[in-house]
């Protein structure tokens, strides 16, 4: 399979797309193959909130090659309401903005191109929060 195509087919990069478990109810996000509260193996697929708090982040300085036009950029691990963590970059906003209690807000965007043949990938990144 290209890498492009299998890219494509995450459903969690493009539709924020969790699984929560049918014995206990935790949310995973990416989703798992086991319950890591319960063990349990059922599950029902969740769709994860697009607003979120930046609970911690980081400057990124030296990037690696496929990233190295962006740099500095930041990147941060981001509470949303429910609890789920996810880590994902944090752009639209001076670097020095950038404060741990921020509110942001999930949105679909250009992450990198792939490879030779110029395909471009998707997925989420971090916004302020108006």
């Amino acid at each position: 399979m290209f890498p492009s195509r299998y890219w494509r087919e995450i459903p969690q990069r493009y539709r924020l797309e969790a699984a929560k478990c049918t014995g206990c109810g935790k949310v995973s996000f990416p989703p798992r193959s086991k319950c890591p509260k319960c063990g349990g193996v059922e599950f029902d697929e969740a769709r994860l909130p697009e607003k979120g708090v930046v609970k911690t982040f980081t400057i990124i300085r030296v990037a690696p090659s496929q990233f190295v036009e962006q740099a500095p950029y930041a990147v941060g691990i981001v509470e949303l309401e429910g609890g789920v963590k996810i880590t994902a970059q944090i752009v639209d906003c001076p670097l020095e903005d950038i404060k741990i209690g921020q509110k942001v807000r999930i949105e679909f965007r250009r992450l990198q191109e792939d490879g030779c043949s110029g395909v471009i990938c998707y997925g989420y990144k971090c916004v302020p929060a108006l």
